[in-house]
């Protein structure tokens, strides 16, 4: 019963976590980002701008939120089938309350400036994915694409995000002139920055986890993900205790996954997060 209550409650504090995410990034959208024509990254600054050219280009008038919510649902369907339910559900709940909010908030330009909204709109959106990905959910689009790429295959994700925000940039430079691109890369920069500060913007992290239930905390993991354990034998310098090493590499979406694990199994293990710059060899657990 205990632990339904805090597993009930862990639940309730990673919804919440996701709409106040969501509405950061509908705040940084409606009041920053869409009125300076400065473009967001991912699936967001795509909306963005196809909301943009189908308003000036075509008789069709289309948000950027519905435009966001239905760039989703394809990726929504292929997650849930490739990666596992929870992580796909708070993605899509994270996409739909954006979508909401979008809607909900006024389009609203507090400054001429459009250096501060680029700048303001990309801090405010980066808390809003630093905290949603800090509590082992996402916002959805990209961060759906880089989980089913990095379960398939292990390809550098990276590219893919630097990618489809070159095509972002590039287009709205061809369209509305060069310092709107130049501003849009201003936005990418600060909010690169401020989820590096909150969580990890790096797409593989190293865990060395030294404790004494290495068997239950091997079983444990392995429930939860599918990655390989390199188990080393270690003794504690002060007492002199007979410990094991867990040394596992994870992608940044399932680090709130782990910790959750090491705290439920052994609260008292130490662990160690490094960022791992590459890997040879097999990162899958076969």
């Amino acid at each position: 019963m205990h632990m339904t209550r805090d597993v009930i409650w862990q639940e309730t504090k990673k919804l919440i976590i996701v709409v106040v995410g969501a509405l950061l990034n509908a705040i940084a959208m409606n009041h920053f980002l869409i009125p300076a024509k400065v473009y967001a990254s991912g699936f967001t600054g795509v909306a963005q701008l196809l909301s943009n050219i189908l308003t000036e280009y075509t008789p069709l008038n289309v948000s950027t939120g519905i435009l966001l919510f239905l760039l989703n649902v394809p990726v929504t369907i292929l997650g849930w089938r490739k990666i596992g339910k929870a992580f796909t559900l708070y993605s899509f709940v994270s996409v739909t309350c954006m979508t909401f909010f979008l809607e909900l908030i006024p389009i609203e330009k507090h400054s001429p400036d459009i250096l501060l909204n680029a700048v303001f709109g990309g801090v405010i959106a980066a808390v809003g994915v630093g905290i949603t990905l800090k509590w082992g959910a996402s916002t959805g689009g990209l961060d759906i694409v880089a989980m089913i790429l990095s379960r398939m295959k292990d390809r550098p994700v990276g590219t893919y995000f630097f990618t489809l925000n070159a095509v972002i940039i590039i287009t709205a430079g061809a369209l509305y002139g060069s310092e709107k691109a130049l501003y849009t890369l201003v936005t990418l920069y600060a909010s690169t920055r401020v989820i590096d500060a909150i969580h990890t913007r790096h797409e593989k992290l190293t865990a060395m986890i030294i404790t004494k239930k290495a068997d239950e905390l091997k079983t444990a993991i392995h429930d939860k993900m599918v990655r390989g354990i390199t188990r080393v034998p270690a003794k504690g310098a002060f007492k002199g205790e007979d410990k094991e090493m867990l040394i596992i590499v994870i992608t940044r979406y399932e680090l709130y996954n782990l910790e959750q694990v090491i705290k439920e199994v052994d609260p008292n293990a130490f662990t160690n997060i490094v960022e791992t710059a590459g890997i040879f060899g097999f990162f899958r657990k076969e």
